[in-house]
């Protein structure tokens, strides 16, 4: 998906904030409050409701891009500031507690960036999903996992941060 010279970094957006504060401080000229609040209300509903059609119809009135047979677990959370970045492809997996993050609020800037899931991907139990990544078709992101860089189209990663399974990990060990 990715080489050596394109990471996430090359696809997010910088946005300085100078001064004596750290940008997070400065949130509200970034987004207006009015909107960030909106999200959270729609957030938090998309995080209880266990309706998958009423959660794919919230996220998209947060501006989410949701493709057909989404399926959004319970307690996962998608970006409340820049729920606009989010692409969610056909039949992909959010799984329950997942965070799915499209900026960072560093020291000097924040940072924003496009998070894709594609199309029958799987984003496992508490995982987290930085601004920038996409996580390729068919590709699995095991639980709990933080996600730095580009998961490969029907590739499994697995730790913090998620790195490649290897083909001995997916070996099934059979009784001979």
């Amino acid at each position: 998906m990715t080489d050596a010279t394109d990471s996430r970094h090359d696809r997010v957006t910088r946005h300085p904030t100078p001064g004596p504060r750290n940008s997070l401080q400065s949130w509200t000229t970034a987004r207006s409050p009015l909107v960030v609040a909106r999200n959270y209300l729609l957030v938090w509903l998309v995080r209880i409701s266990p309706s998958l059609r009423l959660k794919n119809h919230l996220l998209r009135a947060m501006g989410v891009t949701v493709g057909t047979g989404v399926s959004w677990g319970l307690e996962a959370t998608p970006d409340v500031f820049w729920p606009n970045l989010v692409t969610l492809e056909d039949h992909a997996i959010v799984g329950y507690d997942a965070t799915l993050l499209c900026h960072e609020f560093l020291q000097d800037e924040y940072r924003t960036g496009e998070v894709v899931v594609g199309e029958r991907a799987m984003i496992g139990a508490g995982a987290v999903v930085l601004p920038g990544v996409t996580v390729g078709a068919g590709a699995q992101v095991a639980a709990n996992s933080l996600v730095t860089k580009d998961v490969p189209p029907g590739a499994t990663v697995a730790g913090v941060p998620a790195e490649e399974m290897g083909e001995e990990a997916d070996v099934d060990l059979v009784d001979e």
